[in-house]
């Protein structure tokens, strides 16, 4: 009996103990779960502080340095060639009317503004190198009432003798006198032919190397496919508003875009007159109106 009651309790210790020893090993296990688990997520705290503060501390690798660079939605890339609205196809529906400007300014620059202010529209003034040099202070004022400035050579030949080369110094010079006025912001390079880009009737080609060269000097040129002829009618230097809107009429009609050409010179008091009614019938044949720039 005393040997049988020695077996049981010697039994009993050694399940005890093995109880004893199973709940040690489950208690070990967890904490060396938890420990593991608390470790990787410090860890995981260290490289994100590390990774934060690095990106706080780093410099911005300079624009001309990255390899990529994302180019904003509305970003606008400016090259060098023939820029011809009339060609793109509207996918909006909108009938679109870009108003310009040659040959100024002049003392008929401030009527036009005027108009345009009144209508809430901006348009595209084309300057000649000398009407700058001569009225500064109205290139200054269309360009701060929003106006878009272009440029229409310094000497305005119309028969192009001077060849290409000297073409381009000639619009370079004028460049040079609308930066000196309005400054470095000046930057649209955008500029308009004497007497438009094309080739002259029965001379094809002859311009070919002016556009060329225009293109190379990384300039932009802007023809017209619609106007008031107020300077075509001959041995006429103002002509009547009658006239200008017949004109205008029947060049606009069939057209979705069309960039009007008129003129901005000291004679062109007509012009300034017909103005509204311009504007007003574009509305009428449901145009809206923008600018180049």
């Amino acid at each position: 009996m005393l040997n049988s009651n020695k077996v049981k309790n010697k039994n009993n210790f050694v399940n005890n103990k093995n109880i004893i020893i199973f709940f040690s090993l489950i208690v070990i296990i967890t904490l060396t779960t938890v420990f593991v688990f608390n470790n990787r997520t410090g860890n995981n705290d260290n490289i994100k502080k590390n990774v934060g503060t690095r990106n706080k501390n780093s410099k911005k690798i300079p624009s001309n340095k990255r390899k990529s660079q994302v180019i904003k939605k509305n970003a606008q890339i400016l090259q060098g060639g023939e820029v011809a609205p009339w060609n793109i196809k509207r996918t909006d529906g909108k009938k679109m009317a870009y108003l310009t400007f040659d040959d100024g300014p002049s003392i008929n620059t401030t009527g036009i503004l005027q108009v345009l202010d009144k209508n809430n529209i901006k348009a595209n003034f084309f300057i000649l190198g000398p009407c700058a040099e001569k009225y500064p202070d109205l290139v200054k004022k269309e360009w701060d009432d929003g106006e878009i400035i272009g440029n229409h050579t310094y000497s305005h030949q119309l028969n192009y003798k001077e060849g290409p080369v000297n073409f381009v110094k000639d619009l370079d010079k004028c460049e040079g006198i609308l930066k000196s006025i309005l400054g470095d912001k000046y930057t649209s390079k955008l500029v308009r032919f004497p007497g438009g880009a094309s080739d002259p009737r029965g001379q094809k080609g002859k311009l070919a190397a002016f556009r060329e060269a225009v293109t190379k000097a990384g300039y932009r040129y802007l023809d017209w496919n619609d106007e008031t002829a107020d300077a075509e009618e001959p041995n006429v230097s103002d002509p009547s508003v009658p006239y200008l809107l017949e004109n205008l009429k029947k060049y606009t009609a069939g057209s979705n875009v069309v960039v009007v050409l008129m003129h901005d010179a000291g004679a062109k008091k007509n012009t300034v007159l017909a103005l509204q009614q311009v504007i007003d019938y574009l509305k009428s044949q449901g145009f809206s109106f923008d600018v180049i720039k």
